[in-house]
């Protein structure tokens, strides 16, 4: 077990990726509890606990580090303009590759993903190993947390709408507001005197993170397959998905390298660009996917492009990671 362990740590595979796998199976073969709505709703769980995190969210927001974070500016831009101009861009150029409903609820999924901010946690740890910029690493990974709280909506909305998805704004607006930008000004509004709970339960309130992000997982997965919305979907277009999403993430990682390298940024801030530009956040896609969607059957299709790209970008991310730190180690 020990060396599965270590195997799978070396790989980027870790126990959450596998309880992503293992809630998909379940999903397939149990969907009953997904569904169900007594004697306890997990979709209306899911709802609370979604206002729960962006509440911890601004928790742990804090606006001096944040404003200390602003002088590099130049690696900021760089970060946010690949994170939410240069995907959509990408996911918009691939659009005419996409024929017909089914491969247009699956175009849908990556415009999805293409709107949603860089990952906390994971960034910030993979430019640790990497010796990158820690502090620009830091301010970038929780800026564009806040932004895409406005940006991905927007994005979406635009990417979206002309494509059969029916769009109820005003819903939509009420939802973020109650269950997004309310809960996250409480989280700052406390911050001076709260923050620190934040800081000493962090593992505890990570792992809370990913119990919720399972469990709508779980049920839009439920619905999906109690449907049979994936009776099209085949292993060979799953392989080609898995493959098209490994090349974005590569491509974005090829066009941030060269333009660190044109505008003349040192390794340690290009490390920073490349690692925090590239990823996007499970965590945002997951509870975000309720509030602009609904619990729609599709809901598994529009998962899946972030799913696969979630764990490939993990396992992508943690080898060069690995490649950089040793390479600066040995130098």
């Amino acid at each position: 077990m020990q060396r599965i362990k270590k195997a799978s740590a070396r790989w980027g595979i870790d126990g959450f990726v596998l309880a992503i796998i293992a809630m998909v199976f379940a999903a397939y073969y149990m969907p009953g509890p997904g569904v169900a709505e007594h004697p306890v709703s997990l979709e209306e769980l899911a709802g609370y606990g979604v206002s729960l995190i962006f509440f911890f969210y601004g928790l742990k927001l804090d606006f001096t580090a944040l404003k200390a974070g602003l002088r590099n500016y130049r690696l900021h831009l760089v970060v946010q303009i690949a994170t939410f101009i240069l995907f959509p861009l990408i996911a918009i150029g691939i659009r005419p590759l996409f024929h017909g409903a089914d491969m247009l609820v699956l175009w849908s999924g990556i415009c999805y993903l293409c709107a949603l901010p860089s990952t906390v946690s994971s960034s910030v740890v993979m430019v640790s190993i990497a010796r990158g910029n820690m502090p620009a690493a830091i301010f970038n990974a929780s800026i564009s947390s806040f932004i895409g709280l406005f940006a991905t909506p927007l994005w979406v909305r635009m990417l979206m709408s002309g494509n059969d998805a029916v769009f109820d704004t005003w819903g939509i607006a009420y939802k973020l507001i109650l269950q997004v930008l309310l809960p996250v000004a409480l989280g700052i509004a406390c911050n001076k005197k709260l923050g620190w709970y934040a800081v000493k339960h962090k593992s505890r309130l990570r792992l809370f993170d990913q119990s919720i992000i399972l469990v709508i997982i779980y049920t839009s997965f439920s619905k999906s397959f109690s449907q049979g919305i994936f009776g099209n979907v085949s292993v060979t277009m799953l392989t080609i998905l898995g493959v098209g999403m490994l090349a974005l993430f590569a491509l974005v990682m090829f066009f941030i390298k060269q333009c660190c390298r044109w505008l003349g940024f040192n390794h340690a801030d290009t490390i920073t660009a490349m690692f925090c530009g590239s990823k996007k956040s499970l965590v945002h896609g997951t509870v975000m996917s309720r509030i602009l969607f609904g619990s729609t059957a599709a809901m598994g299709i529009l998962l899946l492009p972030l799913m696969l790209y979630h764990a490939l970008q993990i396992i992508a991310a943690s080898i060069l990671a690995q490649r950089y730190g040793n390479r600066d180690t040995a130098d």
